[in-house]
């Protein structure tokens, strides 16, 4: 048996807290057990009742003479470890705790829970909650509703998990009027216990839940979601919405539950792009998406085909389908001429196929089975404007019947008009024909499949293991730690870098005086070209803000010019500096940024993008948590706006995008390698089309 099947299988159900007294949570759950027929004896408890819902009540769980599997407290806070207590010593193996009055009201809350979880491991028990609306389990052998929702939920595939007791009551609601079957539900609550990522666990085994819908605040391990979510995802669609997008967001999450959400908003990103997880920012866009995921098939490619009776909602799916990056079926010529024969002359026989307004289910009936077999059509969207002399309930059935005809391909509809087709829409739901009252949200649905569709099927990619030189920076990193410094100087970041072999261009570092100038100037002889200086001090984070990077030197005297210019600043700005960098002057190529930065819930996230002064101002980048496979370095590369610039516009010779690959590469393995590092900016990477130029300019590394 499997620890959780003590709170989603059990044999008995004791509701501590049960109650006669209408209005109340304490009878609502009792009246959901047996109005469900939970498969099992029901023992209410309460020291004050005789009787609850005709129901024998005992005034302890220790009076109850049989064995309970699963004991529902709500009883006031100031109770529940008592009885906490009182069920660890009955030998009960599963609670769900409704009560609230934790750590989501603070200090002394906290103290509360924490005592709680220390009566759990004492007795060897699992929990829900606490602050949540209960547990379901539809499976005919069970029929457990242990929540005080007024909905009962319909038996189906979904496991539904949310943090939110208040939401949980609303989706479920919801569910039900979709007619989306639910397998369980779980509302987690302050999750001091059971956690999401065991419940996805839970999941993963069971053959009854087909598809994982989320509502979350906070992640309690995000490494270990990441690879729970990874293996299930490659079977079982998951959909989250995870709230606390914003700072805002975020902290009314953490007064909410208790969670302490993360702030940085890309590392859920990054983390739900990695492990398949599709990301909604809206529980209206979940259960858009739960709809179609629950009862299509999946599209093996994003050709679609739209069958119409209105020209104005077919454009705007076309519009939809097209920015989304979708594609409009190209119909074969055979199809094509089917329709012409069929139709009528004012019909459309191209895609969208529009069946002008007389339309109705026989002509519906042609287009459909003629779109549905043509080879080139991997989905189809079925518009319907309800006009007066046509029975939207014929044409809905229609719909039906095609799907099942052809129920390899995924069939979704449209229909506008919400009063008129009301029964048609029930209809199409009972019959799982997904329906959207709008074109767009049609074609979003369908977007998320295909990209699902897309994330199963692409390979895993390897993490590469490069031959590096980790002796030398651990030598570096111990060395600063000992002096309790947390920036690397310019000398160290460079020897960590070419450590793991990342490539730089020729350089020097000269001291800021008449000895350094003479050095400098020597080394700009030697390169034949001209240099770059950068001025070195432990206070200058940003150095061009400053002017403290001069470019394009060829002269003694431009050279000593810039000395003396950075003399001047350092003692406008009081600061000592470190030194001058005398570096080789790399002209043209690509400006990007590699960097990497800590978040404390997700590790190391991985960032890319354009460089230079620009990543600040146009914020073109993408991040993924490390470590990176070369497929994931690839894809980092590509998903950024400026894309097409690397590979080459208007005559212009593309980079090496393998260069860029190998350098995001690198930088993982290095940050992998020594989580003491906190940040890495490394900021230009410039890059040209033959690998041997691309040089690392200049570098910044940070240590927790």
């Amino acid at each position: 048996m499997h620890a959780l099947d003590a709170i989603f299988r059990p044999q008995s159900v004791a509701v501590i807290g049960a109650s006669s007294k209408d209005r109340t949570i304490g009878k609502e759950i009792v009246r959901n057990l047996i109005a469900y027929e939970f498969q099992g004896p029901i023992f209410p408890v309460n020291p004050q009742a005789k009787v609850v819902h005709s129901i024998k009540c005992y005034k302890s769980v220790m009076e109850i003479p049989d064995p309970v599997d699963l004991a529902i407290i709500v009883v006031p806070s100031k109770f529940v470890l008592q009885v906490a207590e009182e069920c660890g010593q009955k030998g009960i193996k599963g609670l769900v705790v409704i009560t609230a009055g934790f750590k989501e009201i603070g200090e002394t809350g906290l103290e509360r829970e924490k005592q709680l979880s220390a009566v759990l491991h004492k007795y060897g028990m699992r929990m829900i909650g606490p602050n949540c609306m209960g547990v379901i389990n539809t499976h005919a052998d069970i029929k457990l509703d242990a929540t005080f929702a007024p909905t009962q939920p319909i038996p189906g595939h979904v496991g539904f998990m949310s943090q939110s007791g208040a939401l949980g009551v609303a989706i479920l609601e919801i569910a039900r009027e979709l007619n989306l079957g639910i397998s369980m539900f779980a509302s987690m609550g302050n999750k001091t216990d059971i956690s999401g990522n065991d419940l996805l666990e839970y999941w993963r085994d069971d053959p009854e839940t087909k598809m994982i819908l989320m509502y979350l605040e906070s992640f309690g391990n995000p490494r270990k979601f990441t690879q729970i979510a990874k293996s299930i995802a490659r079977t079982k669609p998951i959909i989250s919405v995870k709230a606390g997008r914003t700072l805002q967001g975020a902290a009314a999450a953490s007064s909410h539950t208790g969670a302490l959400a993360s702030s940085l908003d890309v590392a859920t990103d990054a983390m739900f792009e990695k492990c398949g997880v599709i990301r909604v920012s809206s529980i209206d866009e979940l259960f858009n998406l739960a709809a179609a995921f629950d009862a299509q098939p999946l599209p093996k490619d994003n050709r679609i085909a739209i069958v119409t009776n209105a020209g104005g909602p077919a454009i705007m799916a076309t519009d939809a389908l097209i920015s989304s990056g979708m594609r409009l079926a190209t119909l074969e010529e055979s199809t094509k001429q089917h329709l012409r024969q069929h139709l009528p002359p004012e019909a459309s026989a191209n895609n969208p196929v529009d069946l002008i307004a007389s339309a109705d289910e026989h002509r519906y009936k042609i287009a459909l089975e003629a779109v549905l077999r043509d080879p080139n059509v991997d989905a189809v969207i079925a518009i319907f404007v309800p006009p007066i002399m046509i029975t939207a309930n014929a044409v809905a059935q229609t719909i039906i019947d095609m799907h099942r005809q052809y129920a390899d391909k995924p069939v979704l509809s449209c229909f506008m008009g919400q009063q008129e087709g009301r029964q048609a829409i029930a209809l199409l739901r009972q019959n799982k024909i997904p329906v959207y009252f709008f074109p767009e949200h049609t074609v979003y649905a369908l977007k998320a499949m295909d990209q699902y569709r897309r994330w199963r099927e692409k390979p895993e990619g390897t993490i590469k293991t490069f031959d590096v030189d980790r002796k030398a920076v651990e030598q570096i990193l111990s060395q600063a730690k000992s002096e309790n410094r947390k920036q690397l100087s310019f000398s160290e970041v460079t020897s960590i870098l070419n450590a793991y072999h990342f490539p730089l261009p020729a350089h020097t570092t000269v001291p800021l005086d008449g000895k350094g100038l003479k050095e400098a100037v020597e080394f700009s002889k030697s390169t034949g070209g001209s240099v770059v200086l950068k001025l070195l001090a432990a206070d200058l984070t940003h150095k061009s803000d400053v002017g403290g990077v001069k470019i394009d030197l060829r002269t003694e005297k431009e050279i000593a010019d810039a000395f003396s210019e950075f003399e001047m600043k350092m003692k406008e700005r009081h600061i000592r500096p470190d030194g001058v960098l005398v570096q080789e002057m790399i002209k043209g190529g690509k400006e990007l940024v590699l960097g990497m930065n800590v978040d404390k819930n997700f590790g190391a996230l991985i960032m890319f993008g354009l460089g230079g002064i620009y990543v600040e101002v146009l914020k073109d980048v993408s991040f993924s948590i490390a470590p990176i496979t070369d497929l994931e370095a690839h894809e980092m590369i590509k998903s950024i706006k400026g894309y097409p610039l690397l590979t080459g516009v208007r005559g212009q010779m593309p980079v090496n995008i393998d260069a860029i690959a190998e350098a995001l590469q690198r930088l993982s393995q290095l940050v992998t390698d020594f989580p003491d590092i906190r940040e890495i900016d490394i900021n230009p990477l410039l890059v040209f089309h033959e690998k041997e130029k691309c040089k690392v300019v200049d570098a910044r590394i940070g240590l927790i």
